[in-house]
């Protein structure tokens, strides 16, 4: 028993080594972005390369909202992925609680055709989109940064298995009280749901917080774009101005390590009882 014991914990010990190895390799890149960040620009390329500046140079991060309208960057990714998430959020409960808890000819059918939209590629979608966009006058605009995204079949995938494991009584009492649907949904599903609510709210903003593509094809003035297309502006013809585009980079990614930071329960949790929960 004593050598069994051992034996855990020595394997125990090996496995915490090895993810410490790994956890290390994929902080390299975040590590040397920060470093490059706080340095002078004659010292960035120096060999042997160094992982502390000889001296800090804090400036980076004021100059990179001074040489391009960084903060306007940042006002609208904010804004778009507050708008998004709370549009899928709303959209995609009110969805899922119809096809979950309310019954209407065809709702299996329907359910099954909206969750195909998944199986097409985004590419596909894109010049349709881009199309529609540009006939209702919304090029360069919020809504076309907002609008498009809003809705998720995904979202209401994950809020339909949600909703079905809660009790059908708690509708039928809430109903005897003279309950709507509308309140049903508000005071009796949606306080249920919270873990899933946060877990898509946290994907959602993130995933929106970085898009790239769509942003790029529906801007084109700086004043709408937003930080994953602004940080290109770093980069000229003929040079890159480093140590302002990781500035800007370690600015970008400060609300992406927060929300992970202080979300990872709700994560795992919204995760767990919608996607893997076997219902």
């Amino acid at each position: 028993k004593f050598f069994w014991n051992m034996g855990l914990k020595l394997q125990k010990g090996l496995l915490h080594l090895v993810l410490m190895a790994i956890g290390f390799v994929m902080l390299m890149p975040f590590l040397w972005m920060l470093s490059t960040s706080l340095k002078f620009p004659n010292e960035i390329f120096t060999y042997p390369p160094t992982w502390i500046p000889s001296k800090i140079r804090w400036d980076n991060y004021f100059d990179a909202f001074t040489a391009v309208p960084f903060g306007r960057y940042y006002a609208n990714s904010l804004v778009v992925a507050l708008s998004v998430t709370f549009i899928v959020l709303i959209s995609s409960s009110l969805a899922a609680y119809a096809f979950s808890r309310l019954k209407f000819p065809g709702r299996e059918m329907l359910f099954v055709i909206y969750l195909a939209t998944l199986m097409i590629p985004f590419p596909v979608l894109l010049i349709p989109n881009f199309l529609i966009v540009r006939e209702f006058g919304w090029y360069d605009t919020y809504a076309a940064l907002i609008l498009p995204p809003a809705f998720s079949a995904i979202a209401t995938f994950l809020y339909r298995q949600a909703f079905r494991g809660i009790p059908k009584e708690l509708d039928e009492a809430a109903r005897i009280d003279g309950a709507s649907s509308w309140r049903i949904w508000w005071n009796v599903i949606i306080p249920n749901a919270v873990p899933v609510t946060a877990a898509l709210a946290i994907f959602t903003f993130l995933g929106n917080w970085n898009e790239f593509l769509w942003p790029l094809v529906v801007t084109h003035s700086q004043e709408m774009r937003t930080i994953p297309i602004g940080l290109n502006s770093f980069q000229g013809q003929y040079s890159v101005k480093w140590e302002l585009l990781m500035s800007a980079a370690v600015i970008a990614i400060l609300p992406v390590m927060v929300v992970y930071l202080f979300a990872q329960k709700w994560i795992i949790r919204g995760v767990t009882i919608s996607g893997m929960g076997g219902r």
